[in-house]
């Protein structure tokens, strides 16, 4: 892969970028201690990083089709056999470093029009490291003359075992179609009750978004480490969990998978309008072993 990795220091927290693998995290540790999944030597596939930027819209549009302005536009499905639109634009396309400092660096994308988005865009990735956490942020342009339909989020790969408890606040979730679109909103706690420290691993999946997110997300780690996972501009929190894994997804997004076709849509951006989501990963590592763990 010609992709030398931007890495980023502060303290004892170390970051790697690879601007061309989709603007992607290689890896973010702690003192040697690996926080999220880290991507394997000279692999170039975002699927396989830490975490991924997700613009200009979040998870699925069903078929790649929704209505906008009139008209009935379709999208090329990105993903394989998947039937579905998915993760935007970002992930698959270079991303270009502008600003690179010790600890910190912004990535820039220039979008134009092609069968992935019919919209030319200007994303900003900025991501900056201090001594306990490491904040990343995203905004999206419409750099275009006319409005075009606008979400974000990131999705990072936490690492767990049989120890790792979860803990967040939400009012709602949504179960999903064999295909992974929405279907029916039911109560948060339908999957798992996650308004206290409970077990992240398990024998099921869990794909599916919670609404009502209050913003934060507790990860509490058998090796005593406790990391909190905040977000701004983001109502919603997709939670992907793997039966049998020992990694697990967090994302913080603007909107509900297939939003574009349901009430309420994505967010509209007019020509020259900006949308930002920013998300911190805060490190505690002063608790005991199993601290706060019920």
């Amino acid at each position: 892969m010609n992709d030398q990795p931007i890495i980023l220091r502060a303290g004892a927290l170390e970051a790697a970028l690879s601007p061309a693998a989709g603007g992607s995290l290689r890896w973010l540790s702690y003192d040697g201690v690996d926080l999220l999944r880290r991507a394997p030597d000279g692999s170039a596939d975002p699927l396989a990083m830490a975490s991924f930027p997700l613009v200009p819209y979040a998870n699925r549009i069903a078929h790649g089709r929704f209505p906008f302005d009139g008209k009935n536009c379709q999208l090329r499905r990105n993903f394989g056999d998947h039937p579905h639109s998915i993760h935007g634009v970002g992930w698959q396309t270079k991303w270009t470093a502008k600003e690179t400092y010790a600890d910190s660096v912004k990535l820039v994308q220039i979008h134009d029009v092609n069968d992935d988005w019919l919209w030319p865009f200007r994303a900003e990735q900025c991501v900056t490291l201090k001594s306990s956490h490491m904040s990343m942020s995203l905004s999206l342009t419409n750099v275009g003359d006319t409005p075009m339909p606008a979400g974000l989020g990131f999705h990072p790969y936490l690492l767990a075992d049989a120890a790792t408890h979860l803990q967040f606040d939400a009012k709602s979730l949504w179960l999903s179609t064999p295909d992974m679109l929405p279907d029916r909103e039911v109560s948060a706690d339908s999957l798992g009750d996650w308004s206290h420290p409970a077990p992240v691993l398990g024998d099921g999946l869990i794909d599916n978004v919670y609404g009502g997110w209050g913003g934060s997300a507790t990860v509490l780690r058998g090796d005593g480490l406790r990391l909190t996972l905040c977000a701004t501009g983001a109502d919603w929190l997709h939670v992907f969990r793997p039966p049998d894994g020992t990694d697990f997804c967090l994302e913080p997004v603007s909107h509900m998978p297939d939003a574009i076709n349901r009430p309420g849509g994505m967010a509209i951006l007019a020509p020259g309008e900006t949308m930002q989501l920013s998300m911190a990963i805060e490190i505690d590592r002063t608790l005991p072993k199993s601290a706060g763990i019920a």
